[in-house]
């Protein structure tokens, strides 16, 4: 039976910050932080379509007055979404990723002087052929992931199933890709299956699909019970964050502490780099938290960030939020 909802699996933190966050090789956009950055590059598109006639043009017949991006997130129009000029050949466009409402995948092109589809290349990797009312057409168009998480050697998340040696295919499927039962499959190793991916910081559910049958993660003892009356594995990725103060020089001693530690006034001790800063790095889970410095014995708040907020016993404190 196949969950709808939630689902979760065995998982190792990486070592590393979350970075930006795009599937490495794919054309026509990147993702900078929570921005997606459309690039067009005349020289990658050796043919251009008339959307009249259908007649195909080269290259170099084809002199650009703008450029726009259509797909199934702005209804293909080709006029609304215009990217700015960054040189004679280079177009990009800058979008929230807040634009693209909930789904995790779109098709898009781009279209030239509102007229001239450019048509990617049979070797670009993300390329789908393209449908009209239910039909294939000739041409292909470049598709976008804006899933929380894709296959990545250097992931901050590593996924593993003990056994299962005789399995042909091992899918790992949660709600970070909408519980898709293709995409994520795992590689054998000695005594088991893995897989490596880069989520975004957040809470997830997950569980593994084996030749077709769900199980919940067995070496994840965070569970959470489904609709079906089974376990997802649940985790909480979150990033490294570092904590800064300045301006304290002749300080001995420089504690951080906050809700992240239960107010340890010892656990977390700052070091002081060669600029004389206090600094400490460490890996945070997605959400808020609240924090304070203790210098020599003296507790203050973040002096140089001015979000604060009172918690449930009416103490004032700095908030840091991972998201």
């Amino acid at each position: 039976m196949k969950p709808i909802i939630k689902h979760i699996a065995t998982f190792m933190f990486a070592l590393a910050t979350w970075i930006t966050f795009a599937q490495n090789g794919d054309k026509g956009y990147r993702f900078e932080g929570n921005d997606v950055v459309f690039t067009f590059n005349k020289h990658d598109y050796k043919k251009f379509t008339n959307d009249d006639s259908s007649i195909k043009i080269k290259f170099e017949d084809l002199t650009i007055d703008n450029v726009v991006v259509a797909g199934e997130f702005n209804n293909w129009s080709k006029y609304d979404w215009t990217m700015k000029k960054i040189n004679d050949f280079t177009y990009e466009l800058r979008k929230h990723i807040n634009d693209f409402k909930d789904e995790f995948s779109w098709e898009f092109k781009f279209i030239i002087n509102n007229q001239y589809w450019a048509e990617p290349s049979v070797y670009d990797p993300n390329i789908r052929l393209a449908m009209k009312k239910g039909s294939h057409l000739s041409v292909y168009n470049l598709r976008m992931n804006t899933s929380a998480a894709f296959p990545d050697k250097k992931g901050n998340v590593r996924f593993r199933l003990r056994g299962y040696e005789d399995a042909k295919k091992i899918i790992v499927s949660g709600s970070f890709n909408r519980w898709n039962t293709h995409d994520f499959e795992m590689y054998k190793i000695k005594n088991g299956w893995e897989l490596k991916l880069n989520i975004k910081p957040g809470e997830y559910e997950y569980r593994f699909i084996i030749d077709g049958y769900w199980i919940e993660d067995p070496s994840n003892p965070s569970k959470v019970l489904n609709e079906f009356g089974e376990f997802n594995s649940h985790i909480n990725v979150g990033k490294y964050v570092t904590f800064l103060l300045k301006n304290y020089n002749n300080a001995n001693r420089v504690i951080l502490t906050g809700s992240f530690n239960d107010w340890n006034e010892d656990d977390i001790k700052m070091e002081k780099n060669e600029n004389g800063y206090w600094s400490y790095r460490m890996p945070l889970p997605a959400g808020k938290h609240y924090y304070k410095f203790i210098i020599d014995g003296q507790w203050i708040l973040d002096p140089d960030n001015p979000v604060k907020e009172y918690d449930s016993k009416g103490h004032i404190n700095s908030v840091f939020m991972v998201k």
